[in-house]
């Protein structure tokens, strides 16, 4: 390396949002290799159609640059901090990384989604640049800095679980049994990340920064294993994916396509282990400084998707303007719908708004008598769009909401990802409504059955507004109809080995 080379705030900055700017339009090669083999050895239609809409979906975002999923993440930066690297900088690693990541989520030609909110036990105001970023820092031997950046979306951190097992305890037996309780909130088919040893904090740390590590199960499982480690990732995959839960929950022989694992040494009295999965939006890119200038990072070639077309699977029409019950007590679990007419979307802080002008007695700004509702962040749109990339978010956090809303609004169909809670599918039954689920991670190819959209309540809540969109032949899957029964609970049944 040139002995005058310095590697500036400026080269760090425009790296890091660079490399933000990239993972949320590209899934890495290796992921669309792995989500292809998937779609080739699922077995359950529901899943493969689910797989379909996920590739089809990515590979619209990486020929448009746009955002893979409208959960755009929270920005994970993972700096290794060379001792002998050229650095000359005066402001703080966050300072950097915050800048790093207001200029990837202001960005004029593709702007993403601000999930942040500050004070977390109080407002939880927006802070609308996605910042603070957060950064995890390691100082290495070396002269470079090396960054891993990741996007991580809410309903996969969400299902994080951790434990303390006694160092006799078998953690593949904890882990199975974890992730069979993990519900579909994390949208599979994805990857699993272990932190095993060391202290509380470490585990989770190992876990969360093993995720960015390559998928190689298929060429592990065609060496064998070597190490624990690999014999439990092995073990895991097999045990995991013969639980049936399939792509999206719908019931499925892929769960997840790798396991990771990271392990270091721990107390003799103890046996820590975090568990992180992560979606199929999963987002993560590397880079390295060593003072040449800021890092590039190239589209992978488009080459790599398999070609799906783009249309979605064929399916009931539905007109939403003219929703009766006829129509909803006709749907079964697993029914396929193209939904057309007008809908609205509330996600939590619209439900809770709700629900309190509903405690006041004072009217809503919207009608929901025998109308559909889904529950959506979107992103902003670009000039000619009319509504950023806006797939589901996860339904079970607006299960406390839904016996009011439905019983107070006559809201008749509900449509979200992941599994409803026994409080939401007892007041689905009683007030002959419908759940069903679009897929989490084509959240580009949803918002091509978009056509028109506005703002009709609550624009203070950002993303959480009440939009109302006008869709036609929008994709979605009934999950639960108006007797009470769930596809999210017969499909893994049908495929659990």
């Amino acid at each position: 390396m040139d002995g005058g080379a310095v590697i500036t705030e400026e080269d760090f900055i425009t790296s890091v949002a660079d490399a933000l700017q990239y993972v949320s339009a590209y899934h890495s090669p290796d992921f669309i290799r792995a989500l292809a083999d998937a779609l080739e050895a699922e077995e359950s239609p529901a899943a493969r159609d689910a797989i379909r809409q996920i590739l089809i979906s990515s590979r619209m975002s990486a020929t448009d640059h746009r955002p893979i999923c409208q959960d755009t993440g929270s920005a994970n930066i993972f700096v290794e901090l060379g001792v002998q690297a050229p650095i000359r900088w005066t402001r703080s690693l966050q300072d950097l990384c915050d800048e790093a990541t207001r200029r990837a989520y202001l960005a004029e030609a593709n702007p993403l989604r601000a999930s942040i909110v500050a004070d977390p036990i109080g407002m939880r105001k927006n802070t609308r640049d996605n910042t603070p970023a957060m950064v995890q820092v390691e100082v290495v031997a070396g002269a470079r800095v090396d960054v891993t950046v990741s996007a991580k979306g809410g309903g996969s951190e969400n299902k994080t679980k951790f434990a303390v097992l006694n160092p006799s305890d078998s953690v593949a037996d904890w882990v199975v049994e974890t992730v069979a309780k993990l519900g579909a909130g994390w949208c599979p088919p994805g990857m699993i990340g272990l932190g095993i040893g060391g202290s509380v904090d470490k585990a989770m740390a190992m876990a969360k920064k093993v995720l960015n590590d390559p998928l190689d199960i298929a060429q592990l499982r065609a060496r064998g294993a070597t190490t624990p480690e690999e014999r439990l990732r092995l073990e895991l995959y097999d045990r995991l994916n013969k639980l049936g839960i399939g792509a999206q929950g719908l019931g499925g022989t892929v769960t997840v396509l790798d396991v990771k694992v990271a392990t270091f040494p721990t107390h003799a009295a103890s046996l820590p282990v975090a568990l992180i999965p992560n979606c199929a939006a999963t987002r993560h890119a590397h880079v390295s400084l060593d003072g040449s200038g800021p890092a590039r990072l190239d589209p992978p070639d488009l080459s790599l998707w398999p070609d799906l077309g783009g249309a979605v699977a064929e399916g009931r029409r539905i007109d939403l303007d003219a929703l009766d019950q006829p129509t909803l007590d006709s749907l079964r679990p697993g029914d396929r719908l193209l939904l057309s007419g007008r809908l609205f979307t509330g996600r939590d802080a619209a439900h809770k708004r709700m629900l309190d002008y509903i405690a006041r007695g004072e009217a809503l700004p919207v009608n929901l008598r025998g109308r559909a509702i889904y529950y959506v962040g979107p992103v902003d749109p670009l000039p000619g769009e009319v509504i950023g990339p806006a797939g589901p978010t996860t339904a079970t956090r607006m299960d406390k909401f839904t016996p009011g809303l439905l019983a107070a609004t006559g809201l008749k169909l509900m449509i979200g990802k992941a599994e409803r809670g026994p409080e939401a599918m007892q007041a689905i039954r009683e007030h002959g409504a419908v759940y069903a689920v679009a897929v989490g991670g084509a959240a580009y190819l949803v918002s091509k059955a978009i056509r028109a959209a506005r703002c009709v309540a609550w624009e203070d809540l950002g993303m959480e507004a009440i939009f109302e969109f006008e869709v036609r032949d929008m994709p979605v899957t009934v999950a639960v109809d108006t007797q009470g029964a769930s596809i999210h609970r017969t499909g893994p049944e049908k495929f659990r080995r």
